[in-house]
């Protein structure tokens, strides 16, 4: 008997990032791109290309709870308005209860994944709210092939260590970068893929890339879109 095979869900890695490949202005969670770069003479200019840009992207956004909590998701105060685009969101313990419920109320649905048998999206209700309970470490395989079933295309838009082992796991096939104009540096500030590094040279091999195209911004800012070689 002939068995389909499983739909597989394209993914488009989307960052922003400085030209030394950092994505943030700084080592602890007091820096933030969103908040320091507006201030900055060199990368305010041209910063809202990249929001812009992210405006473009896929419907589904995959993000962290640690992102989240980063703009202030767990506040009370948090209102938003209502976005046509939904998140799966990828946390074990930087979500409050009131930052689910103010996940739910600003964007279309809400996917939780969490190895946090007590994480407090049990505690809600929600109506939009679809949760995938997963073991430690997390099963990225098993999750994009749950996801794959309802989402065809998903935006990535997390951290570091996150998009280490997305890349990894053969998860990403694109790439859409911004650059904005500014170095950072900083052994311990976040770049595009961290995580525990390369161990062997093959695994260099699911790393290579393939341009497709480079797109010179305004105000020296730069756009590069690539394949993720399989």
């Amino acid at each position: 008997m002939f068995y389909p095979k499983p739909k597989k869900i394209i993914t488009t890695l989307f960052m922003l990032e400085s030209v030394d490949g950092k994505i943030s202005t700084g080592a602890s969670d007091d820096f933030d791109f969103d908040t320091d770069l507006p201030k900055i003479s060199g990368t305010k200019s041209g910063l809202q290309q990249y929001y812009d840009l992210q405006q473009t992207t896929d419907l589904w956004s995959l993000n962290t709870g640690r992102v989240m909590s980063k703009i202030g998701i767990n506040n009370k105060g948090f209102n938003k308005e209502k976005m046509p685009v939904s998140f799966v969101i990828v946390d074990a313990e930087h979500l409050t209860e009131v930052g689910v419920t103010n996940l739910s109320n600003w964007v279309k649905e809400l996917i939780i994944v969490t190895s946090n048998k007590n994480h407090p999206v049990f505690k809600t209700n929600l109506e939009n709210v679809t949760i995938i309970k997963q073991e430690t470490p997390i099963n990225f395989k098993k999750v994009f092939t749950i996801l794959s079933k309802n989402i065809d295309r998903i935006t990535i838009e997390s951290g570091s260590t996150l998009n280490y082992s997305l890349l990894h796991d053969g998860l990403i096939d694109y790439i859409n970068i911004v650059v904005a104009p500014i170095l950072i540096g900083g052994v311990s500030t976040p770049s595009l893929i961290g995580g525990d590094g390369i161990s062997s040279i093959n695994e260099l091999k699911k790393c290579t890339l393939t341009l497709i195209e480079a797109t010179p911004l305004k105000n020296n800012y730069l756009q590069l879109k690539y394949s993720v070689n399989k």
